[in-house]
């Protein structure tokens, strides 16, 4: 059964106004009546409701008491309040809501209860049960039952701000599967990277059982039957439950489960402490006294831990040890709280009550509200374990004869003088912390204060390095890998002539920008200490050496003069793996007897087998590992102007898993100079683009990768296999589409009898379904196809430049890689050249060209042979032309001649008339 999320409470949002409650309270009433759910229960209900006035919040107050949600207590307090990353959830009687908003949000008056979201509004809600630890990116929150669905557990799981429950298990009750009639869930934990809930069950008998619910495989186990009683156990630090265990008359009252999941250390608590390492075999500590009761537990996940009892004892004790210490109230507590007191200090009162007990960065700090008559206030004050701690310690010391006199020998509690830690891996590489430096430009003003220009230019200056760190997570790797390269690239080798300009005063602005002021840092210097956390990756290890300084009378024994031969176990260090079936460690130790010093030094190694391929913070095995100085703690405080200071125990958490910080990236750089080695040339497009070079198609394409750490610095050939598929693809960057799974089969699959496939490689590795390529960086490369049916097949050229396509790629590692944890997957665009004609529209061109070409040969041919006779031709026509021309010419000539000799003639005598036309005729014939 899914219960779904309320998209409003049920109930109305009470007014504001006190004087109109009691109108909706009679309205709320007769609206609710006439629910179908409700007609059979009305009769047994009982509406009680209290009236408060608050300023900040609530939040309406009633309670529905019916048979299936008893009245068990009535109370306007908030019960239950579980806060995690992202949402705030409370419990009031049997309501739960949770709060919509940034908690910077939670007391705006301007919003009030409209931000509050009532959940499991059918349900009669218990108690709320926190989940410490993430899984997937998600987080959880249990919610307990009672009444009709007494015996199911809702899950409550926050993703992206969005909260949903799941009620478990499906279609059956857990109380079905334990003896006896009645049960009841008194606490649930949920392990999210098993998939496991722990249940504590109490059936009708009031006997208690450990129950085991996975919600994946939906199987029931009971993993511990918890004693009835409290073991008898004087005078010992531990006892081992196990069946010839004496026990005593006081009865063992389980109130709640912990489980942390560094160490895998789960703990039973109520009036007695149990601890386990594998959820089966329990250790008793006996040092917790069988007549206090434990109300709640805190954890600092750093292997300390702190309970407080019903009278608000304070009660500390290390994971992995035994030893159970009150230091509250205690001689130290006394002697401590006393000193502040004397120095009139405002967190200390006579007169105060604990609210609050949790840990922050590994301290302890208490919530105090103080009494002080007319000061009533909460404070928050630190809790120095390690101050009362050294005060409670005991000073052992002997009476030694010294000549004629007595003198006091003070004996040493903490085995070793001094600890020192050397060749630690940095803090911030371990726990994959990328770190910038952005310092203020500086100004040429005399008394160098920055004013709003300068003060403008800086957040500038920063906000562009915030750019550059957000945009330098692109595909294409950049030849520097620095996201800082680009902003500096055309820069640097006028730095010194800007600086040369701010010295003499000459800059424009004023002010001057240091270059090397502003870069990521990749090994920050002052690191000290064990890092807070390792990320190992697979088959990763770090190393850490311990030496230990010893007193003077260390490695000596009292009846020698000389070295003991059991140095080794007088100052001896262990190591403890949480999860020894993922880690191995080794522990050399080196013993320098002349400097009084033993040297541990430690290696952890990732086994290979305890965590699967996932994306950065998805499928991450948390664990940890835990050094101890034996005999140290407890017993080893060191003195700090902050306090005292718990020495010789430390744990470190591991995540094994994908780090943060790695990303793959395309090698474009390496792939051209390869492209040129194997194919002896290198064509790039006409226009070139520096961001995206071009490929030719009917060369052999093999792509590099990189796999880049943003954290270290380092970059590397990406040497794991890798699947290639062409996902997307477009005649330009602006017409790119996605492909559907359907066409990504069709275009990239060796199975493919479509016709269809863009490109084909030489691997005979495939995946297990054989569908698609596995590939390396040794494999033999791409051949670009584009067949009939592909879209990147017969590309018409749009301009006078060969036919282009762009190929978005993908390339994925999951399921086929076995050298990272990590889920690389890198989408990229290839731009291709070249690409040829189909063979139709080829044969077509060809046959044209063709044609055309034997015309023209014909023509010429024709034109050859033709040419000398029409040029004979012409010339003859030319010279006839010239003759008839000349002949008109000619006859013109004479006839206009003769016409002015005839006329010339008139006006001579007759008697040579005759004579002259006589000799034309004659000339004529």
């Amino acid at each position: 059964m899914v219960s779904r999320p309320a998209m409003s409470p049920v109930s109305p949002v009470w007014p504001r106004k006190p004087n109109l409650w009691a109108f909706w309270v009679l309205r709320l009433v007769l609206l609710l009546s006439l629910k179908s759910w409700a007609e059979d229960a009305l009769q047994h209900c009982t509406w009680l409701l209290v009236l408060n006035k608050f300023e900040k919040l609530s939040i309406d107050s009633c309670w529905v008491g019916s048979f299936y949600c008893p009245i068990l207590g009535f109370s306007a307090t908030i019960h239950d309040a579980i806060a995690t990353e992202s949402t705030l959830f409370i419990r009031q009687n049997q309501l739960v809501y949770y709060f919509t908003g940034t908690y910077i949000t939670l007391f705006d008056k301007s919003h009030g209860s409209s931000r509050w979201v009532r959940v499991l509004p059918s349900e009669c809600i218990k108690r709320l049960c926190p989940v410490y630890a993430s899984g997937n990116g998600s987080e959880y929150v249990l919610a307990l039952t009672t009444g009709k669905n007494e015996g199911y557990i809702h899950i409550g799981t926050i993703t992206d701000g969005l909260v949903s429950f799941e009620m478990v298990p499906d279609g059956w009750s857990v109380c079905e599967k334990l003896p006896g009639k009645n049960c009841s869930i008194d606490w649930a934990t949920y392990i999210a990277d098993e998939r496991n809930l722990l249940l504590l069950v109490k059936i009708d008998s009031g006997q208690f059982y450990l129950v085991n619910f996975n919600t994946e495989f939906k199987t029931l186990n009971i993993l511990y039957k918890i004693p009835e009683f409290i073991p008898e156990a004087k005078e010992l630090d531990f006892l081992v439950l196990l069946d010839t265990v004496t026990y005593t008359n006081t009865p063992m009252t389980p109130k709640g489960l912990f489980f942390n999941t560094l160490n895998n250390m789960l703990y039973i608590w109520g009036n007695f402490i149990l601890q386990s390492y594998n959820r089966e075999e329990f250790i008793f500590l006996a040092d917790f006294p069988k007549e206090s009761t434990i109300k709640y537990m805190v954890n600092s996940f750093k292997g300390q831990m702190a309970v407080v009892t019903e009278n608000e004892e304070i009660w500390y004790f290390l994971e992995g040890g035994y030893d159970v210490y009150q230091v509250v109230p205690s001689q130290g507590w006394e002697t401590y709280h006393n000193l502040q007191k004397m120095q009139k200090s405002s967190f200390h009162s006579e007169d105060e009550s604990l609210v609050s007990l949790f840990f922050e960065d590994g301290k302890l700090f208490q919530l105090v509200y103080l009494f002080d008559v007319g000061k009533e206030r909460l404070v928050k004050r630190l809790l120095p374990v390690g101050t009362l701690m050294e005060y409670n310690l005991p000073k052992p010391f002997t009476v030694v004869n010294q000549g004629n006199y007595q003198a006091i020998s003070f004996t040493h509690t903490c085995p070793f003088k001094e600890i020192h830690l050397i060749d630690v891996p940095k803090k911030h590489h371990a726990s994959r912390t990328e770190s910038y430096v952005a310092l203020p430009p500086l100004v040429s003003e005399s008394l160098g204060f920055h004013n709003n220009n300068t003060l403008a230019v800086y957040q500038g200056l920063v906000y562009y390095l915030l750019w550059l760190h957000s945009k330098y997570d692109k595909p294409y790797a950049d030849p520097v890998h620095d996201p800082t390269w680009r902003w500096w690239q055309h820069k640097t080798k006028d730095k010194d002539y800007f600086f040369y300009l701010f010295s003499n005063r000459l800059a424009a602005e004023g002010i001057y920008i240091n270059m090397n002021a502003y870069q990521k840092l990749y090994n920050m210097s002052g690191d000290y200490g064990i890092p807070d956390l390792f990320f190992l990756d697979k088959g990763n290890w770090f190393t850490i050496t311990v030496v230990l300084l010893s007193h003077q009378d260390t490695f000596t024994s009292s009846d020698s003069q000389g070295p003991t031969i059991n140095v080794d176990k007088k100052l001896a260090i262990a190591v403890t793996i949480a999860d020894p079936e993922c880690l191995s460690v080794t522990v050399t130790q080196d013993v320098l007897l002349n400097r009084n010093a033993v040297i541990n030094k430690i290696k952890v190694i990732d086994k290979k087998r305890c965590s699967e391929q996932g994306m950065i913070g998805r499928n991450i095995k948390k664990t940890s590992m835990m050094l101890k100085v034996l005999g140290a703690p407890g017993n080893c405080i060191q003195r700090t102007y902050l306090g005292g200071i718990i020495q010789g125990f430390k744990v470190v958490p591991i995540f094994i898993g994908c780090p943060p910080g790695k990303r793959l990236a395309f090698d474009v750089s390496y792939t051209i100079m390869h492209s040129e080695e194997i194919n002896k040339h290198y064509f790039d497009c006409v226009i070139k683009d520096a961001e995206m070079p071009c490929f030719l198609f009917r060369d052999l394409f093999q792509p590099f990768f990189l796999v880049q750490d943003l954290v270290t610095g380092d970059s590397g050939s990406f040497l794991g296999s890798y699947v290639l598929k062409v996902v997307g693809g477009g005649r330009t960057l602006n017409t790119i589409r996605d492909y559907t799974e359907e066409e990504i089969f069709r275009y990239n699959s060796p199975l493919d009898t479509t016709n269809s496939l863009i490109w084909k490689t030489k691997v005979e590795r495939t995946t297990e379904d054989k569908k698609f390529y596995i590939m390396s960086h040794e494999s033999p490369g791409v051949e670009w196809l584009c067949l009939e049916n592909s879209p990147c097949y017969d590309i018409i050229p749009q301009s006078i430049y060969p036919p282009e396509f762009f190929f978005k790629l993908l390339v994925s590692n999951r399921g086929v890689d076995n050298s990272t944890y990590c889920d690389y997957k890198l989408t990229f665009i290839v731009h291709i050249h070249g690409l040829p004609l189909s063979s139709k529209r080829t044969s077509f061109i060809v046959m044209v060209s063709t044609s055309f070409f034997i015309a023209l040969v014909v023509f010429y041919i024709l034109f050859c042979l033709v040419w000398p006779h029409i040029v004979k031709a012409w010339v003859s026509l030319r010279w006839r032309i010239n003759n008839i021309m000349a002949s008109e010419s000619y006859y013109t000539y004479a006839s206009s001649t003769a016409g002015f000799s005839l006329q010339s003639h008139s006006f001579e005598g007759p008697s040579r008339a005759g004579s002259k036309e006589d000799n034309v005729q004659a000339k004529t014939a």
